[in-house]
């Protein structure tokens, strides 16, 4: 038995070509419904899908940060988000700059904040 792949797999001499996404920059802030949207075009998925794809990302995101998680998620080379333990305050005298009355600043307790940082890939983006 010989093997033709022309033949035998239906394959065409010409390659099928990727489209390539093209985003327009946005003259206001876009809604979440607008960057589904336009993601759904770009990709020929429908929305309910891209939609199912952001809570997955936002699930990975909260494990990820999470205090059983690592603390750390790299968003595809363009982000990177970290949690910080930011320490208990206790309460102190502090000065109003307005009047200059003493006030008593109350305690806060300890928590945990997240961090972004623009990676390079994104920096470059600007």
């Amino acid at each position: 038995m010989t093997f033709n792949p022309g033949k035998d797999f239906h394959m065409s001499k010409t390659a099928v070509k990727k489209k390539i996404f093209k985003a327009t920059p946005a003259t206001k802030r876009r809604s979440k419904g607008e960057v589904v949207k336009q993601i759904a075009l770009g990709t020929e998925l429908k929305n309910t899908k891209v939609k199912e794809v952001f809570e997955a990302l936002t699930a990975i995101i909260a494990a990820d940060l999470s205090k059983k998680g690592c603390g750390e998620f790299n968003f595809m080379g363009l982000m990177k988000l970290k949690t910080a333990n930011k320490p208990a305050t206790s309460a102190r005298k502090g000065r109003n700059p307005f009047t200059g009355e003493e006030i008593m600043i109350k305690a806060k307790p300890a928590s945990r904040k997240v961090r972004v940082r623009a990676l390079r890939t994104l920096n470059g983006m600007i």
